[in-house]
C-alpha cells in the first residue's frame, strides 16, 4: 500500500513538472521593446588608487 502511494506521488510530482515546463508562458512582463541607454560611458583608469 505505501508503494503504491509512494509511485502516485513521484508520478504526479513528474507529471506536474513536465506541464509546466512545455505550457506556455504565464509571465506577466510588458512587451516594451530596448530601452535607450541614456547614462554615461565607463572611463577605465589605469591609475586607480585603492
Amino acid at each position: 500500500m505505501g508503494i503504491t502511494r509512494w509511485l502516485e506521488s513521484i508520478t504526479q510530482y513528474l507529471s506536474k513538472s513536465v506541464v509546466r515546463i512545455f505550457s506556455p508562458t504565464d509571465d506577466a512582463y510588458p512587451t516594451i521593446g530596448v530601452q535607450p541607454f541614456e547614462g554615461e560611458r565607463y572611463k577605465a583608469r589605469h591609475d586607480t588608487d585603492w
